[in-house]
C-alpha cells in the first residue's frame, strides 16, 4: 500500500529496470491509455545548459499576465513537489500521489522509468486542474525525452554544448540533433544558442519547424541601466535587467520572451507583466549569491560549458578573501574539462564524495584535480559534502568566497546541512552587482 510521497517515490525508483531508457512508445501508450489530450498551448524547452532558467522566466511572465500556469521542470533540490508547479505554487503530497495512482491504474504491464512516470503524472494533474499553458523542461536530450510526448506549440533551445555523451554522443552535432527533436513542424522554434550546428537545420528542414536565430531572426542589447529585445520589427524596450545574475541570462530571458512573442495570437502578454517577471522570476542554485558573509555561491553546473560560465561570473566578483570551492561530481561527467574550467577562479578545494550508483568519492575526485594541476596543498577531501561544508564554513574569514558547485546532489546536500542558506536560496535572492553582466 502506497501512503505517502515518500512510498510512492520509492516505488517509481524500483518500478523500471534501468533508471534512464530512451524512447517514447511506452509512454505515449499510456499517455493514450490515460486519455490525455492537452488543448492548452505548450512550449517545451531543453538545453545542455539554461532551460531552467527560460522556464522561470516563461512561468513568471505568464503567471504575471494573468494566465493559469502549469510547469514542469527537474531535477529538484530538496523536494519532489519542487518539479511540478501551478502558478508558482509547488503541487501537495496528496495532488502527486493522486495523480501517480491514476497512472498506475492505466499503465497496465507497461513499465516507465521514474522520469517517465513523473512526467505522465504532471501533464494528469495540469490537466485536472486546468492550465491555460504547460511549460515542459526536458530531463535529457530531447528527441526520446518523455517530454516530447506531447506536441509544443513553441520549441525553445537554450544552448547546445557535451553531456550526458553516453546518451546523447560525443559530438555538439550528435547533441544538436537530439535536441532539435522537440521541433515541431509549421511551428516556431526560438534558438538561443549561436554556434549552431549543421544537424540542427537539417532536422528543422526536415520537419519543417519555423526557425527564430539568436542574432539573426531576434537581437537583444543591454547595459547597465536595460535592455531591449527586438523580433520580427517589434521593440520590446525598457525592460530591466534580470534579478537572477549571470551574463548568459540576457539570452536566456531574450528566449523566453521571443518563445511568447510567437505565441501572442494564443497567449498576449504585455510588456507589464514582462518587466515584473524579469524581476520576479528565480531558480535556486544557478549562479545564486546569497546575501551575508562569507558570500556564498550556489551553482548546479556539472558540465563544461555551464563551468566556464561560472567561471565567468566568479571572475566578476568583488576582489578579496579566499575563494574556497565545496567540489562534488557524478562519475560520468568530464571531471578535467569542469576542473581547468573553473582553477583560475579557486584557490581551496573542499572535495566530497556523492552517494549513488552514479556516485564518484572523494578520492577520486582529488586525483582528477591533481591531474588538472592542482596543487595537492590546495585540496582537501571529505566522505560527503556535509563534512566539507562543515569544514569550510569553520574557517572562512568574512571577506571569504565559498562557491558550492558540480551537481545538484551538491548544492542540495549543502542545503540540506545549512537551512540558513537553504532559507536564503528560497526566496531566490541574488547578490546585485551590474558587473555580473
Amino acid at each position: 500500500m502506497l501512503n505517502s510521497l515518500a512510498d510512492w517515490l520509492t516505488y517509481l525508483e524500483r518500478l523500471h529496470p534501468s533508471s534512464i531508457d530512451m524512447g517514447l512508445e511506452r509512454v505515449a501508450r499510456v499517455r493514450d491509455a490515460l486519455g490525455q489530450d492537452p488543448a492548452f498551448p505548450i512550449i517545451t524547452v531543453t538545453g545542455t545548459n539554461g532551460k531552467g532558467s527560460v522556464c522561470a522566466y516563461l512561468e513568471a511572465t505568464l503567471i504575471a499576465a494573468g494566465y493559469r500556469v502549469g510547469c514542469y521542470t527537474s531535477p529538484h533540490l530538496l523536494r519532489y513537489n519542487e518539479r511540478v508547479r501551478v502558478n508558482g505554487v509547488e503541487a501537495d503530497d496528496a495532488a502527486l500521489c493522486d495523480a501517480f495512482a491514476q497512472i498506475e491504474a492505466m499503465r497496465g504491464t507497461t513499465s516507465l522509468t521514474y522520469f517517465e512516470f513523473g512526467t505522465l503524472a504532471a501533464m494528469q494533474l495540469f490537466l485536472q486542474q486546468g492550465v491555460d499553458v504547460a511549460i515542459l523542461e526536458v530531463g535529457l536530450g530531447g528527441r526520446l525525452d518523455a517530454v516530447n510526448v506531447y506536441d509544443c506549440d513553441c520549441a525553445v533551445i537554450s544552448s547546445i554544448d557535451l553531456d550526458h555523451a553516453a546518451w546523447l554522443g560525443d559530438t555538439r552535432e550528435q547533441v544538436a540533433y537530439e535536441k532539435a527533436g522537440i521541433m515541431r513542424g509549421g511551428r516556431p522554434a526560438v534558438i538561443a544558442e549561436t554556434n549552431i550546428p549543421e544537424t540542427l537545420f537539417a532536422v528543422a528542414q526536415q520537419n519543417g519547424a519555423r526557425l527564430l536565430l539568436s542574432g539573426k531572426d531576434y537581437t537583444y542589447s543591454g547595459s547597465d541601466s536595460g535592455w531591449t529585445v527586438k523580433a520580427g520589427g517589434d521593440v520590446l524596450a525598457g525592460l530591466p535587467l534580470p534579478a537572477m545574475r549571470g551574463s548568459y541570462q540576457l539570452s536566456n530571458a531574450a528566449a523566453a520572451l521571443v518563445a511568447l512573442w510567437c505565441l501572442r495570437a494564443r497567449l498576449p502578454v504585455d510588456i507589464k507583466a514582462m518587466r515584473k517577471a524579469l524581476l520576479n522570476a528565480k531558480v535556486a542554485g544557478r549562479f545564486q549569491v546569497l546575501p551575508g558573509r562569507p558570500m556564498h555561491i550556489l551553482d548546479v553546473g556539472h558540465n563544461p560549458h555551464a563551468v566556464r560560465a561560472l567561471a565567468g561570473n566568479l571572475a566578476l566578483l568583488p576582489p578579496g578573501g579566499t575563494r574556497f570551492a565545496v567540489f562534488a561530481m557524478l562519475n560520468d561527467k568530464d571531471h578535467l574539462a569542469v576542473i581547468r574550467a573553473v582553477m583560475p577562479q579557486i584557490d581551496q578545494w573542499y572535495v566530497a564524495g556523492l552517494d549513488g550508483e552514479r556516485g564518484m568519492s572523494g578520492a577520486a575526485l582529488a586525483d582528477k584535480l591533481l591531474e588538472a594541476g592542482v596543487a595537492a596543498e590546495q585540496v582537501h577531501v571529505y566522505a560527503d559534502v556535509r563534512q566539507a561544508y562543515q569544514a569550510v564554513s569553520s574557517i572562512a574569514a568574512e571577506n571569504d568566497k565559498i562557491t558550492t558547485f558540480g551537481s545538484f546532489h551538491t548544492v542540495a546536500e549543502v542545503l540540506a546541512c545549512a537551512p540558513e542558506l537553504s532559507a536564503a536560496a528560497s526566496t531566490g535572492e541574488h547578490y546585485a552587482t551590474a558587473s555580473t553582466f
